[in-house]
Formats: structure tokens, C-alpha cells, sequence
């Protein structure tokens, strides 16, 4: 910060088009993990200036031809950074806020355009010390950068008579991001030897949030609320099984933007994103529960369209300022990010049929397969990631049904089941769950396997260790005709012999193996016959290397390979580890 007498300069922020008369109607506090956030509900778009000035520290918002129709005194402040919040009117016309300050603070500020029913808005967060090193800014001022033209305010001077700060044309403000906090998870009951093998993390996403409430059904429930509840039931649900850990992206109400969402479960290093939902349509007769993966060729039907459309508004309605929707991730160049993304969509579409089957044992399914939309929350290109939709709240029997705890609580358990029932057929290695099934450890569940591009019913049944006539008398088939999206069941008493992480359509081609004439050792001198996969529809070089235990580098040497491009019926040589 730059200081200026007693003052430190904060920073401009935006300039409405025309000077005119507003009121402060509202003012509404959210406390976030790493931040505390002030909301001022408005009938107009108004200027405003920032600043800070200390002895004692002090946050001062000056708003030019304004009023306020709103009280302070019963703000809830006792977890946040601020003792009390003063008002005082300037030159007769122009409105003072003081926010006296009882803890370090990094400042920042923003108006948020009516949209979507809401008013305009000016936003005050005030970021937690230590923040980030862009704390020592308050705002990043894009071109045109305006530098404000600001009167020192003395420590002992009453904010109240003090000089007017004088405002600067507008400018595209960014408001400074922190990390969110996020729960950690409940560890597994003591009981349970996890072997130094990792648990599988789940990170589970409670839609909108503090500022922005999601939708509102007949019963005046808000959506932000049933999605919560939701799930730390699943997160609950997730941690008392064992080799499973979940975490929250946010565990009360406030808002995180739709990219901090999928950051915090990269961060988290997690091998799911599940984010938790209950829209609304237009049509109160709308029902069903859904399951959406991302879509990269537009939505599967225009319910999908509708609902994706709704929910990456998120963001203009909870707040982030000026920052764009717009996806500008380096990480999302090249073409290493383009074929994980592949692989990672068809994760995401696999573990979303386990989920949608789950599901439809306890709630009515809007449809019967996994839909696609371009979901803004959904575009991790390494972590496969579903929403689900618990059901329309704007449904009279769904809103009523989301409203019982009971439900939600049966709601998880559904979702979770599903969950397990995916990880359970494609464990990732090192996990402790991969490691029970090898050994036998985990025996107490059907397993399933959702048919995908490439699949054929003889190579499901080669992976699973059974026959086609197996399969076929165990499922009730007259044919061995199998179709994308069906559900195989697979009887028990086999395992299958590898679990691939990234897609379920890679089928290894199957060498011979010289089998000893005796049940001795076999010798030295027998060669070890090396391993090779044959490339199907679905492969991806990092999909191959997670199956086989070994890294994308590794292939491309092996094979001398120049880039990770593979193409159907390429043969990959698999190095012994």
C-alpha cells in the first residue's frame, strides 16, 4: 500500500455512468474462511472510493449522492475482522461508512450490476493477513491505469467533518483471490490399518452460497442451504468408509467463484469433484434427479442447456467483479491438457452412470443417462468431475422432500454408493482400496461395468476374469450385443486382473506366458515376455501409463515417440518397473 499522510490508498473503484441519487437499502455480512465480505444492497448504480487510514485502523467507504436506509447496530460481526461500522453524512448529500477494524486486513472492492432479480450491489471484501503476496495491493488496476487524487484524513480528525476523497474515471478493477480454507477430512476409524496405502479423496462441491442463495423453491427453501446439508451428509457418508476421505470447497455459507470451486479440488489433489445441486425450471411440473458431466460439443438436451446456463450465472450473482467467465488457464493449452481432458471426460461419464443408477433406486430420474452441458464448475482438465442434481426444487413434491433431512440423508448414501461402486472397478493405484481388491480384501459388493465406446462383451469378460456365457446368464441377455451406456453386472468369485484410472475402454492386448513344467521357480534363463497395449477408442497416453503403473515420460522414451499422440491399433511397448 502507498501512504498518504495517515492514509493508505487503496484504489478507485468503478464509476457508474452517470452521478445520480441511490439508498442504501441493506447491508448484509458473509464470513468466509479467508475473508469476510459486505454486501450494500442499492437502488442505483452509485461511484464510490476506499481508503484506510490508521490510529486506529479503519476501513473509510465514501459514496457520493447517497443515503442510507438500512441499520448497522445488529450486524453480525463477532467472527469477523470488524468491531463496528459507523455512518455519517457529508456535505449534506454524500454518504460515509467507517468500518472500525480490530484485526489486519487486506481490502477490496466492487459493484455488481442488477442481474438476474438482484439489485445492484457494492461489494467490500476484507481478505485475512497473511493473504497472498498481492496483499500489499488492494486492487490491480487494469489499463487505463488512474491514479486518485486523495485528501489525508488525521488520525484525530472525526471521519464526519473530514475532507471529501475525491473519485477517478472508471477503471476495470480485479479483486485480489486468496486460497479458501477447506476442511479436512474425518481419518478413518481407528480400527483400520490403511496399510501406508492413500485413501481415495473425494472433494465435494455444496453449490452457490452466501450472496448468491441458487435457486428458491415453493416452500422458501434455498437451494444453497439443501446443497450444504447434502453434502456434509456425503462427506459424512464418504469418511466412515475406509480408504475413502471427502472434502468440503466450502463448509457454510458464503461464496467461492465457479473456478475457485475446481481449483480448491486440484489443490486437494482429488480423484473426484462432485458438486452438489437442486435447480430450478421454468415448468413447476419439471422433476428428477440428474447427473451432468462437461460437454465440449454443446448440451444433450436443452433442459441441460437451460440448467447449465442458470448455474455459471453463479458467479455474476455471488461476485468476483470484473473478472471474466471466460476459462484463461495456461494449463488448458497444448495438447498434453487436450488428451487428459479426454481421458478425464470419460472418467467423469463413467463414475456419472455409477451415480445416476445409485440414484434412481431411492428418486424419479429426469433422464436415464448422463447428460452433457458446458458447466463452467465442471472444467478441471485432470480431475473427473460430475454435478449432480438432487431433484428440481421448483417442484412442490421434490422441494418438500428436499427439505427433510431424512431425504438428503438417504440422497448421499445414494450418491456415495455410486461412487464407491466406480472406484471399486477402477481403484488408482497406490490406494488402499486398490490394494484390498487385489488381496481379496474387499468382496461385499456387485460389481458393474458400464459399457463404453470400444467395448465388446468377450473383452469385458476377458478384464473381469469370466466368460461371455457368464455374462450373458447373469444379466439375462439373449445376444452378446452390448450398447453404449449399459450396465454389465459382474458375478462374483473373480477379480479383474488390473484397474485402469483414466477410462474404461482400454483393453490390454493379451500376450502368452510359458507356463513351468513344474511348480518350481522359473528359471533365470526363461526370457520375460514383454508387455505391450494394443491402442482402442478412448485411449490416452496418460490413461495407458496409469493402467500399467508408469509414467507418460516412460512410454515416450520406450517407444520413442515424439509427442503423446496415439492412434487405434498402435501397439505401446510397456517398460518392465
Amino acid at each position: 500500500m502507498r501512504r498518504t499522510g495517515g492514509v493508505f490508498l487503496l484504489g478507485l473503484v468503478i464509476l457508474a455512468q452517470a452521478a445520480q441519487s441511490a439508498t442504501v437499502n441493506g447491508v448484509r455480512v458473509w464470513r468466509a474462511p479467508d475473508h469476510t465480505r459486505f454486501v450494500l444492497d442499492l437502488d442505483a448504480p452509485v461511484q464510490h472510493s476506499l481508503t484506510f487510514a490508521n490510529n486506529p485502523d479503519r476501513i473509510i467507504l465514501d459514496i457520493p449522492a447517497s443515503s442510507l436506509n438500512a441499520g448497522l447496530n445488529t450486524l453480525p460481526l463477532a467472527d469477523t475482522p470488524v468491531l463496528a461500522v459507523r455512518s455519517y453524512v457529508q456535505n449534506k448529500t454524500d454518504l460515509r461508512l467507517v468500518l472500525d477494524l480490530k484485526t489486519k486486513i487486506a481490502p477490496n472492492s466492487f459493484l455488481l450490476k442488477a442481474h438476474s432479480g438482484m439489485h445492484d450491489r457494492l461489494v467490500i471484501d476484507l481478505y485475512d493477513e497473511p493473504a497472498t503476496p498481492a496483499n500489499a495491493t488492494a486492487a490491480i488496476v487494469e489499463k487505463p491505469a488512474v491514479v486518485p487524487v486523495t485528501t489525508a484524513v488525521p488520525a484525530n480528525k472525526n471521519p464526519a467533518t473530514a475532507n471529501p476523497i475525491t473519485t477517478a474515471p472508471a477503471a476495470t478493477v480485479k479483486p485480489v483471490t486468496t486460497p479458501v480454507a477447506v476442511v479436512e477430512p474425518t481419518p478413518a476409524p481407528a480400527s483400520v490399518d490403511l496399510q501406508g496405502k492413500r485413501t481415495i479423496v473425494i472433494a465435494v462441491d455444496a453449490g452457490h452460497g452466501g450472496e448468491d442463495p441458487g435457486a428458491m423453491g415453493p416452500n422458501r427453501i434455498r437451494e444453497k442451504e439443501v446443497t450444504l446439508a447434502i453434502a456434509k451428509d456425503l462427506i459424512a457418508a464418504i469418511n466412515a468408509q475406509p480408504g475413502f476421505s471427502g472434502k468440503l470447497t466450502r463448509t457454510g455459507d458464503y461464496f467461492i467463484p465457479l473456478k475457485k470451486r475446481r481449483d480448491i479440488a486440484r489443490n486437494m489433489k482429488a480423484d473426484l469433484f462432485v458438486s452438489i445441486h437442486a435447480d430450478a425450471f421454468h415448468k413447476s411440473s419439471a422433476r428428477g434427479a440428474s447427473v451432468f458431466a462437461l460437454s465440449r460439443n454443446g448440451a444433450t438436451s436443452e433442459t441441460a442447456r437451460f440448467l447449465a446456463e442458470r448455474e455459471n450465472e453463479s458467479d455474476l450473482i455471488g461476485g468476483v467483479g470484473n473478472i471474466s467467465l471466460d476459462d484463461k488457464d495456461q494449463v488448458l493449452a497444448g495438447v498434453l491438457v487436450d488428451l487428459s481432458m479426454t481421458a478425464t471426460l470419460n472418467s467423469s461419464l463413467q463414475v456419472g452412470h455409477h451415480v445416476l443408477n445409485s440414484m434412481g433406486g431411492i428418486a424419479h430420474l429426469h433422464k436415464r443417462h448422463v447428460e452433457q452441458a458446458g458447466f463452467v464448475v465442471l472444467k478441471a482438465p485432470d480431475v473427473p468431475s460430475i454435478l449432480v442434481e438432487t431433484g428440481f426444487i421448483s417442484n412442490p413434491d421434490e422441494s418438500r422432500k428436499l427439505a427433510t433431512p431424512a431425504y438428503r440423508k438417504q440422497m448421499a448414501g445414494s450418491v456415495f454408493k455410486g461412487i464407491r461402486q466406480y472406484f471399486y472397478q477402477h481403484p488408482p493405484a497406490g490406494t488402499y482400496v486398490a490394494a484390498q481388491l487385489q488381496s481379496g480384501g474387499i468382496k461385499d459388493f456387485e460389481r458393474q461395468h458400464t459399457v463404453a465406446a470400444g467395448d465388446s462383451l468377450s473383452a469385458i469378460a476377458t478384464r473381469y476374469g469370466v466368460s461371455s456365457q457368464q455374462l450373458m446368464q447373469y444379466n439375462k441377455m439373449n445376444s452378446t450385443v452390448v450398447k453404449l451406456g449399459q450396465v454389465i453386472r459382474i458375478p462374483s468369485g473373480n477379480t479383474p486382473a488390473t484397474a485402469p484410472v483414466a477410462t474404461a475402454q482400454v483393453e490390454p492386448t493379451t500376450l502368452p506366458v510359458a507356463k513351468p513344467v513344474t511348480s518350481s521357480p522359473v528359471p533365470r534363463s526363461v526370457p520375460i515376455l514383454p508387455r505391450q497395449h494394443k491402442v482402442i477408442a478412448g485411449d490416452t497416453l496418460s490413461g495407458i501409463a496409469s493402467r500399467y503403473g508408469v509414467s507418460v515420460g516412460q512410454l515416450l522414451r520406450h517407444n520413442k515417440m515424439k509427442n503423446p499422440t496415439v492412434k487405434i491399433g498402435q501397439t505401446i511397448k510397456i517398460p518392465t518397473t
